[in-house]
């Protein structure tokens, strides 16, 4: 303790009562701190891209400074904003985390989502075959349109979803 608060509390008999004359002076910090914080807490999304690891560690760290600042919140709602947090990708996982009612700790759902992050990138990633003007499928090939001009035609597979990019060669 600095000499000016041990000269000032140096006659109080308890912790507890230096404690509660400090509250008021500490007060308004928290406060900004935790407002702060649940700003943080509203804004994290996870990016398309972003690993689901640091992004779940983040959010841990936010709730344990909720803890901290005592304004903590209960594990369940700190899970369903966590799961709310994750890219559309993971709504599968959400899904299925939800319908079969799991209870699990923060750390638990962090482990879920680090195991089954593999099987979800590798979904997300599209597959693709080149077609020739014959309608064959190909590996390589290329497509002569209509005019003198060739014509790669990429057609990639997403979940049900088939979209085909057609690249003009000149």
């Amino acid at each position: 303790m600095n000499s000016k608060l041990q000269k000032k509390y140096g006659n109080v008999e308890s912790a507890y009562d230096i404690i509660e004359n400090l509250k008021p002076m500490f007060q308004e910090q928290a406060t900004t701190e935790r407002c702060n914080t649940v700003k943080a807490i509203l804004d994290c999304k996870m990016e398309k891209e972003e690993p689901v690891s640091p992004h779940v560690i983040k959010m841990i760290g936010y709730f344990d400074n909720l803890e901290r600042l005592d304004a903590g919140i209960s594990q369940q709602l700190a899970t369903d904003i966590v799961l709310q947090s994750l890219n559309p990708s993971y709504s599968d996982f959400i899904l299925n985390y939800n319908m079969h009612n799991l209870d699990k700790s923060l750390k638990e759902l962090h482990e879920m989502l680090k195991t089954v992050e593999p099987i979800i990138k590798k979904a997300s990633t599209p597959s693709f075959v080149m077609i020739n003007k014959g309608g064959g499928f190909k590996r390589q090939g290329s497509y002569e349109g209509k005019g003198k001009s060739k014509a790669n035609v990429v057609k990639f597979k997403l979940k049900t979803k088939i979209l085909v990019i057609i690249l003009i060669l000149e």
